[in-house]
């Protein structure tokens, strides 16, 4: 591989337990590949050159485990992570594999079943705290319905705004410098999932006590599913200073979540979307969450997990070239980029009542002939992307 694209830790990639570890069991068929020891995953993505990790608990910790068996995973995962340099930056629990939570979590039916699915995430609030993680992730898997009379939507979301204030009050409690970013999916597992996208995550955040502690994690294949545009996405939760982490992975349009390496899928978003990021200044993780086919075996989980990150690297150098190339910075001020970053209306709303060239002589005849240039510029961004620049 060229070396300019050879990761390393200053990049920022991190990798879930749950990607590299994945068996490739699936609804249809039984694992292709057995289980890979959490300690081996570390190591070996240390040697691809990435900088941190995470988990969800029972990646980890396998469910049921004993006081003692659990720290004793904790203990070797930990001396892990020390020995090659790999940083804890996110944990999350899962709340969706056993039985119990078949309802959900959160928003269970069932209260008992709720106040167990609180607990659990609050004793791996613990851990993420011991180990050094920043950002909690919550991904409501089995919060939702199929069937309209089975679930209060309503009442749901009031469970969903009383667990979440819960954990706020408990950080707040302890002094832990955590802070949660809620994962939005449409559906699967279930047929239709609570705070289904970007922008119904965003709408819930603010109705929390503590709103100042939760963000959003979207992924890239979630969005997609809902056939939504992923940049736009990210741009509003960065507008919104609600982006507190990122799920990278490929998606081809709307259907099942496919979870591929990042770039593979819609490559032009993956492009737009490494443009933003880069352009924006965004410092935190790049963080992958993909699974290898079940085709492979553990060799191409390693290089699946490679061709991700150099895909991001590759990507990240065709748009800083289309930022720099003169010539696009003439499409950008011919497409009046220039113009939209200027305030409509900075004189006011009495100067713009006064002011006649804005209507009474506006000729919107000539402005409705004027071109926008964006063809132009488009082809330029896929002259970067596609390496003919």
């Amino acid at each position: 591989m060229t070396e300019r694209y050879t990761p390393t830790p200053e990049d920022k990639f991190s990798f879930g337990l749950w990607t590299v570890g994945w068996q490739g069991r699936d609804p249809f068929g039984d694992a292709t590949r057995p289980a890979l020891d959490p300690v081996e995953s570390v190591k070996r993505l240390a040697e691809l050159g990435a900088w941190g990790v995470t988990f969800h608990d029972d990646d980890l910790i396998p469910f049921g485990s004993s006081d003692a068996d659990r720290e004793a995973h904790i203990k070797r995962f930990r001396q892990a992570t020390d020995e090659n340099n790999i940083t804890v930056e996110m944990v999350t629990t899962n709340l969706f594999t056993h039985p119990v939570f078949k309802d959900g979590g959160f928003t269970a039916n069932d209260r008992d079943v709720r106040r167990y699915a609180l607990r659990k995430v609050l004793r791996n609030v613990d851990l993420a705290a011991e180990l050094g993680a920043k950002t909690f992730v919550a991904w409501g898997g089995r919060e939702g319905a199929e069937s309209g009379g089975a679930k209060d939507v309503r009442v749901a979301l009031d469970r969903m705004k009383e667990a979440f204030d819960l954990l706020g009050e408990y950080v707040v409690e302890q002094g832990y410098d955590i802070k949660f970013a809620i994962e939005p999916k449409p559906n699967e597992p279930r047929g239709d999932i609570l705070l289904p996208t970007v922008g119904h995550a965003l709408a819930f955040i603010e109705r929390l006590e503590r709103p100042e502690l939760y963000g959003v994690n979207p992924e890239v294949g979630h969005e997609q599913m809902a056939g939504l545009n992923f940049p736009h996405g990210i741009a509003q939760a960065l507008w919104a200073g609600k982006l507190y982490h990122i799920d990278l992975n490929g998606q081809n349009g709307i259907k099942y979540d496919q979870d591929l390496r990042f770039g593979a899928g819609d490559l032009r978003s993956a492009f737009w979307l490494v443009d933003l990021l880069e352009s924006s200044g965004w410092e935190g993780a790049r963080h992958f969450d993909f699974k290898p086919p079940r085709t492979e075996d553990f060799d191409g989980v390693w290089a699946s997990a490679a061709g991700g990150m150099r895909n991001y690297l590759i990507l990240k150098e065709r748009a800083l070239a289309f930022r720099a190339d003169p010539q696009v910075q003439e499409a950008l001020r011919a497409a009046r980029l220039d113009q939209l970053a200027q305030p409509t209306a900075a004189d006011g709303l009495a100067s713009l009542l006064a002011d006649t060239t804005a209507f009474e002589e506006f000729d919107v005849d000539a402005a409705a002939e004027r071109g926008m240039a964006f063809e132009q510029l488009d082809q330029l961004a896929m002259d970067h992307l596609l390496g003919a620049r």
